[in-house]
């Protein structure tokens, strides 16, 4: 008896461990339950496991047993893209049967001791490529793609600074806003720009806009999971707060105005034209084309993706572009988000299902730059415009319908191996043995 419930307690630790490593790869505590349950029904089928999941903690309990709830905290780090690969495979591994439950501590802690080659450096060059691309993929003027890049180092490196210090690191949204937009106002002003484009004030903090996070947390309230998308939910809204009164703050100090008619959204930047010539022209749209491989390849230096996932992100990106650029003249902007947002989402599955190291996660959160239901969200609060405000929540919960719609059809069409789907399969399987 001793030696099972020493097994039993064992085995409910690593599961543990392998939930909370999913949560640092940044994946929702919905599907972080549908892979603990696929890999418990395959390592203990015979001995049923219930999971409680929470943002950075994961509770195993068994029903009807005396034994207390084993309960794994997470370390609090997030994961590169490349160890959320690796941990993609391993959970693919167990869920086929291909690797024994025993043996997944191991490679847990080798995911987590994955070394990364000048982290300080890529995250940093990664900040001003990012900024500088999304500053060219919404069509701002050349003086504001320029500065937005060199902004956007510095608003990097302060923000790996800052987020050395627990203390610091609860403010760097709000730091790093007020600083960026000191710059990008106090530049405008000295050389006589004019308006500023909405972009150059967000590009250089995109990277900290939660955009992810708070996609995540609409799609956990739409499946029940209330405390944790609440919590995520009001977590990142209080970080879109923090940087929306950074850039109040800056934008106050240095009397910066911001161009009502720059580009807030890619359907909006595809139609974008002006008379100016020199600095204040506005890129060619093809040009457009280019940012999105260069945004895509900051991404994967800011997230530590590697060349393999970088190549990867690029056709994500590019073709999440496409499919915007197409379909929000025809549909609207609104209309246009939900349907890539489900689109992705099934794009994202089969290349998970296929590849079996390139995980959902990997693959779809670098596209919520392009959809940018964060970004929109900042600009609507920095903005202090009521229809914005309407317009990024109808962006939210579009992207959110459509995403839901992807995984039901993802599962529908047995892309990915669901829990419904293993639960209608089961049965039958067992009558025919």
């Amino acid at each position: 008896m001793t030696d099972v419930a020493t097994s039993e307690s064992d085995t409910d630790v690593i599961l543990g461990d392998l939930g909370v490593l999913l949560l640092e790869c940044g994946t929702s505590v919905t599907d972080v339950r549908g892979t603990l349950e696929q890999v418990s029904r395959r390592a203990l089928p015979d001995s049923p496991v219930e999971f409680a999941i929470l943002p950075e903690m994961v509770m195993v309990s068994r029903p009807g047993a005396a034994s207390s709830t084993t309960t794994v905290i997470g370390k609090g780090a997030a994961l590169t893209f490349r160890q959320s690969a690796k941990a993609s495979r391993l959970v693919r591994d167990l869920e086929s049967g291909a690797q024994p439950l025993a043996a997944a501590p191991a490679r847990i802690t080798a995911i987590r001791a994955t070394p990364r080659r000048m982290p300080g450096l890529q995250s940093l060059i990664g900040c001003g490529l990012l900024a500088g691309a999304l500053a060219t993929l919404f069509r701002c003027p050349w003086w504001a793609i320029v500065l937005a890049l060199f902004v956007g180092l510095l608003v990097g490196g302060l923000t790996l600074l800052m987020m050395r210090v627990r203390a610091a690191a609860a403010v760097a949204p709000f730091v790093s806003a007020f600083v960026s937009t000191i710059l990008v106002g106090t530049a405008a002003n000295t050389l006589d720009l004019g308006p500023v484009p909405l972009f150059a004030v967000c590009a250089p903090i995109a990277i900290l806009v939660p955009g992810a996070l708070i996609t995540n947390a609409l799609l956990e309230l739409t499946s029940t999971d209330i405390v944790t998308g609440a919590s995520r939910l009001m977590y990142g809204l209080i970080m879109l707060a923090f940087m929306a009164a950074g850039v109040y703050a800056g934008a106050t100090l240095t009397g910066m105005h911001i161009d009502s008619a720059s580009a807030a959204l890619v359907g909006d930047a595809v139609q974008l034209t002006n008379d100016h010539g020199g600095w204040q022209a506005l890129p060619p749209l093809w040009v457009a084309w280019i940012a999105v491989v260069i945004l895509a390849i900051g991404i994967g230096l800011a997230f530590g993706s590697g060349f393999r996932l970088t190549l990867v992100c690029v056709v994500v990106m590019t073709g999440t572009y496409a499919v915007l650029a197409l379909l929000s003249p025809l549909m609207g902007n609104v209309v246009a988000t939900g349907v890539a947002g489900a689109l992705l989402f099934v794009a994202a599955r089969v290349l998970e299902r296929v590849t079996l190291a390139v995980p959902a996660t990997v693959s779809f959160q670098p596209a919520f730059l392009l959809l940018v239901p964060g970004t929109i969200g900042l600009v609507s609060l920095a903005s202090f415009d009521p229809q914005a405000v309407t317009t990024a929540l109808m962006m939210f919960l579009s992207l959110s319908i459509g995403t839901k719609v992807g995984a039901l059809l993802a599962d529908l069409a047995r892309i990915t191996r669901s829990t419904v789907f293993l639960r209608w399969v089961k049965p039958a399987r067992m009558g025919e043995l």
